[in-house]
């Protein structure tokens, strides 16, 4: 067969030309010669369609040559690539977009002005303005926060949101925080989350939790609403001493409203509800620990010495188990001598 285009008797490949004819007057890739890309300078993310997103540029600038340039079908085992060169605070570059048809490379270049747009992105917006949700405040139960307790409460809230922001909350924010002798209070830019984090608060460190809702204007004909989350953790902490049921314990640690506590006369660990502790004496924590010296032992009982009187005194043993240290941690409540377990 002849090519109508060329007149050599070459296999006809479509439309009567032959291959060589065919590639000459086709165009296979086709695209912009400008592209804007915004960039938000407060947290340097990229929009990518409708999607604000903290990529590497290079990744970006790929993912929206894919998106901008239309590729024929015919090429098969395609392949983008991109040379650029920052001029006048503009990339200049270039695309060479390569494929294959019939087992012939194809190579096509195309030039493309690349303009970075600053654009400030949807949270930062939000964050700028003050907006938020919900407001998360967490509260003691008869008492004031020590200055620890409230470094401990504030670092595990932060350090919970920043795993959430890792993992791709990325409209989660702290819009502000208030620190007093009351408690803690995080503004949140999510109610949901702030619920999320809210729960996990009183599952971590036990206590009470209450949920209230303010109205915040109307959007699109709907009411919108703040909400605020109240943690009220309780008076009693992990590691206190306290008395319930005519026994002495040592609570080893807090979930949601129940107490896990450790019997001191027999180390028998049993859970507690923390209503039933309130009415308790709380005798305080590691501040009552003395350590005393080990005179001796018997299968039953155990000999002491105080360090600093030389005052010696022999208590029954909590467990037959064989307590072999030469110090030992103790607590005195109501006249009574403990070991504390380690």
């Amino acid at each position: 067969m002849f090519c109508v285009e060329c007149g050599k008797d070459e296999t006809i490949f479509q439309n009567g030309v032959c291959l060589s004819c065919y590639l000459k007057n086709m165009q296979f890739s086709k695209g912009p010669t400008i592209m804007d890309i915004k960039f938000c300078p407060r947290c340097s993310s990229y929009k990518h369609k409708n999607t604000w997103v903290q990529e590497d540029f290079d990744d970006i600038l790929r993912q929206h040559i894919k998106d901008a340039f239309s590729i024929s079908p015919e090429l098969k085992n395609v392949a983008i690539q991109t040379q650029c060169k920052e001029q006048d605070r503009i990339l200049r570059c270039m695309v060479s977009i390569t494929g294959s048809l019939e087992g012939q490379l194809i190579t096509e270049q195309h030039p493309l002005t690349v303009r970075i747009k600053r654009s400030t992105c949807d949270v930062c917006s939000r964050e700028a303005g003050g907006y938020y949700e919900a407001i998360i405040q967490i509260r003691a139960e008869k008492r004031t926060f020590p200055k620890d307790e409230l470094t401990i409460l504030r670092s595990t809230v932060e350090s919970m949101i920043n795993q959430l922001q890792k993992s791709g909350k990325r409209g989660l924010f702290i819009t502000d925080f208030d620190e007093n002798r009351q408690g803690l209070d995080f503004f949140l830019s999510e109610k949901t989350t702030a619920f999320s984090i809210a729960k996990k608060i009183q599952e971590q460190f036990g206590g009470e939790f209450k949920q209230s809702a303010a109205t915040a204007g109307m959007k699109d004909s709907k009411q919108l609403y703040r909400m605020t989350y109240l943690v009220r953790i309780p008076a009693y902490r992990q590691g206190d001493f306290f008395s319930y049921d005519k026994s002495f314990f040592l609570i080893v640690s807090l979930h949601e409203n129940k107490v896990r506590a450790i019997e001191l006369s027999t180390w028998i660990e049993k859970v507690i509800d923390g209503k039933d502790i309130q009415p308790s004496k709380i005798y305080g924590g590691k501040e009552l620990i003395r350590e005393m010296i080990v005179v001796s032992r018997s299968k039953k009982d155990i000999q002491l010495m105080n360090p600093k009187t030389y005052s010696t005194i022999e208590i029954r043993k909590p467990t037959m188990e064989l307590i072999n240290t030469p110090m030992v941690n103790t607590v005195k409540l109501d006249g009574y001598l403990f070991l504390v377990p380690g």
